[in-house]
């Protein structure tokens, strides 16, 4: 009982909502700090902009930082119509490539309000991947470098099996085994994990690292869907309107930015 009162303390310092964008199955994650109100989200989604803001607005949140863990090839992203929206900066990895307000280095600490998001470069995916430590809470947001057993593919945007192979165990499974693990994605309705976890039953990367290799260059994944409108547009940061029905259109008929 004592342990449980503790732990209610200490996540009573954190507002926290995982939200889901079914078109994509991306999770986005708002984080807030309960005193300050101050709040980040991560892997926000063009099309659920308008939700995301509302729902900032209810928990009575002022949205400082709009993040992507990577150049997303699945989604447009949210970040700058969010900016618009409410006048946050946007982060991204500087290794990314892509634009943003903030670019993000490894180690790097951002602060919002009195949580403190720790960035760790978790490439192999994309050379640009960055996972966020929220150590006090022990959660991490990994992207599209841990899922829920399973990893991001490799055979697109500089993607690199072994590269991801040694993020995930060096920087990732060096973490204490009780850290949940929140991904960007999931396709079978789960919400989170853990690192002992994936440590005991992800079925690629509980392989050695020749054959995830293999593994990974064998999965026979089909072209990315949206990758031809969702990379231009998240190079620069996404659209910075709000709603737009012609760039939604666009989005839906998989039309690239001009």
């Amino acid at each position: 009982y004592n342990e449980y009162k503790s732990y209610l303390s200490i996540m009573s310092g954190l507002v926290f909502r995982q939200l889901f964008d079914t078109t994509s199955s991306t999770y986005t994650y708002i984080l807030g700090c309960a005193k300050t109100r101050i709040a980040a989200i991560i892997d926000p989604v063009y099309e659920k902009v308008t939700r995301d803001s509302k729902m900032i607005s209810e928990l009575d949140l002022k949205l400082h930082y709009a993040i992507n863990t990577h150049c997303h090839a699945d989604h447009v992203t949210g970040t700058a119509a969010l900016r618009t929206a409410t006048g946050c900066k946007t982060m991204i990895s500087q290794a990314s490539a892509a634009k943003a307000d903030l670019l993000i280095k490894d180690k790097e600490v951002i602060k919002i309000g009195e949580l403190e998001l720790e960035a760790l470069s978790t490439p192999g995916h994309t050379n640009g991947c960055m996972s966020y430590i929220l150590h006090k809470y022990r959660m991490c947001f990994t992207g599209d470098a841990l899922m829920i057993r399973a990893c991001g593919r490799t055979d697109f945007q500089e993607g690199n099996a072994s590269v991801l192979f040694e993020s995930v165990h060096n920087r990732l499974f060096s973490l204490p085994e009780d850290y949940s693990v929140y991904p960007a994605h999931d396709y079978q309705g789960r919400t989170q994990t853990s690192i002992r976890e994936e440590k005991l039953y992800n079925p690629r990367l509980t392989q050695n690292k020749e054959e995830f290799v293999r593994i990974m260059d064998n999965l026979g994944l089909s072209y990315p869907k949206k990758i031809d409108v969702s990379v231009p547009w998240n190079l620069r940061c996404g659209p910075t309107e709000v709603d737009d029905k012609a760039i939604l259109a666009d989005i839906a008929a998989n039309k690239p930015p001009a």
